[in-house]
């Protein structure tokens, strides 16, 4: 009997280690581990770990079409998991463990500690490449090294893309195993993980719908991204990055559907969804080759002498929404109160929190981590350390995000202000920026800005430079 064990990986079609499992003929098993102390230690979002209890019901009748159990286990911690997972392959007789390879520090750690433990049973260990198109290694520059920098990484992974087929694969219905039916470690919907849950009901976990979302979106809105993606108030993102973050999609299901029925050259807006695309696999290789970046460091050096402010009261206003910046403001209120953010929105209020007032972008990248249904760590930890000037691939310091000017130009009528914002209701369009310079503003209850942005841009430029001349 073979197991695959799933993590962020939640589906059944283009599936490596179910895949491969499959082809065996073999029974199979799989089983899903949840470990709720390592979850918040890592700050799993509420709203994301209901996404994934609904999902696994979802993945049980995916898996019962292939003959295949599902069972659950709750630990706390990773370590933990390692311990009951060998306990149950042995109990079973599994004779090979099947799992899709996780690059944070953390969880190829946990890999490496199963290796070891059933290093001394009849129990082998296949780890499969799955969660990028290309695995780390395999795209690298003229030295054989890693790319530091996007853009040549991005050539480098197309032109691979464009020599090698596109390959979708499902798996094989195995024989099924009557003994398994019964189990006491079997999933029934009514598991409830030891962990607090936020409702993802907006969010649809069912296959069927998660595949028609994916279709509907490069049927109809995807050549328009590249006009539609930076305006927040209106409908132009997939939305599909609560399933890539959790694995009920994959990166080749996504290219698969983008280039079908296509011929090259593919529409501007195409090329840019896919470059978003190979960003998410660049950012997982980055985290393969710098396990610093798992463990909370700067990616360049210098940046550890960045002299990062304390500022508690700040730091909250920022969080609830009441910088007194509307675009900041109604950005963090979408967030907090739907589990999701405008991708150009993440770009402005993360510049705000690191370059206006000053703070880590540790509290920023872990506040997001805490509640986004699509949180995904390399992917986040990567546009954190983008917007702060700590990370690779960052322009130099001086990328400094103007609120009012980025609030102007994506959201001219402040559509999107008012949808969150709604005390600034009867601020006219031309004040809806900055609502202070409105003579009636004292009709509204809204605050004040907590901070000058140009005394704060000066602050930025002179704070970088002293760290990068230290």
């Amino acid at each position: 009997m073979r197991l695959v064990w799933f993590r962020r990986d939640l589906r059944v079609e283009d599936n490596s280690a179910l895949i491969e499992a499959t082809k065996t003929g073999e029974p199979v098993v799989a089983v899903y581990i949840a470990t709720p102390k390592t979850w918040q230690s890592h700050d799993l979002a509420p709203i994301q770990a209901d996404l994934v209890a609904r999902r696994l019901a979802c993945l049980q009748q995916d898996l019962a079409l292939l003959n295949i159990e599902l069972l659950y286990l709750q630990v706390d911690t990773f370590s933990d998991s390692v311990e009951a997972l060998q306990r149950l392959a042995l109990s079973l007789n599994v004779t090979h463990i099947h799992l899709n390879r996780e690059y944070e520090w953390n969880e190829s750690q946990r890999d490496e500690e199963l290796k070891s433990s059933i290093a001394s049973t009849s129990i082998e260990l296949i780890r499969h490449h799955d969660k990028c198109l290309f695995p780390p290694g395999s795209v690298v520059n003229k030295q054989q090294q890693y790319f530091k920098v996007f853009t040549p990484f991005k050539r480098a992974y197309l032109a691979r893309f464009a020599a090698q087929p596109l390959m979708v694969s499902k798996p094989s219905v195995v024989e099924s195993s009557d003994e398994l039916r019964q189990h006491q470690l079997r999933y029934s919907p009514e598991c409830s993980f030891d962990y607090p849950r936020k409702s993802s009901q907006a969010y649809p976990a069912d296959t069927k719908t998660i595949r028609q979302l994916l279709r509907d979106f490069c049927n109809e809105s995807v050549d328009d991204y590249h006009q539609q993606r930076d305006f927040p108030a209106l409908f132009g993102t997939s939305k599909l990055s609560p399933y890539l973050a959790i694995g009920a999609l994959s990166i080749r299901q996504c290219l698969a559907r983008l280039y079908y029925g296509q011929q090259p050259p593919i529409s501007a807006g195409r090329e840019i969804w896919q470059s978003e695309l190979v960003w998410r696999d660049f950012y997982q290789h980055l985290i393969h080759f710098e396990p610093k970046l798992s463990k909370g460091h700067n990616f360049v050096s210098w940046a550890d002498n960045i002299q990062w402010h304390h500022e508690p009261d700040k730091l909250a206003a920022w969080q609830q929404g009441k910088t007194g910046y509307p675009i900041v403001d109604a950005a963090m209120r979408q967030l907090n109160q739907t589990g999701w953010m405008h991708n150009r929105l993440r770009m402005v209020v993360a510049s705000f929190l690191t370059k206006h007032l000053h703070i880590h972008w540790h509290h920023g990248e872990r506040y997001f981590m805490a509640n986004l249904i699509d949180g995904d760590y390399p992917a986040n930890n990567g546009g954190w350390q983008w917007s702060a000037s700590t990370g690779c691939d960052a322009q130099p310091y001086f990328r400094i995000f103007n609120p009012m000017a980025q609030s102007e130009k994506f959201d001219a009528k402040g559509a999107f202000i008012r949808h969150w914002l709604p005390e600034l209701e009867a601020v006219p369009d031309k004040f809806i920026h900055q609502p202070w310079l409105w003579p009636n503003v004292s009709s509204v209850s809204y605050p004040s800005p907590i901070v000058d942005h140009k005394t704060e841009r000066a602050l930025t430029l002179q704070l970088f430079k002293q760290a990068k001349d230290f």
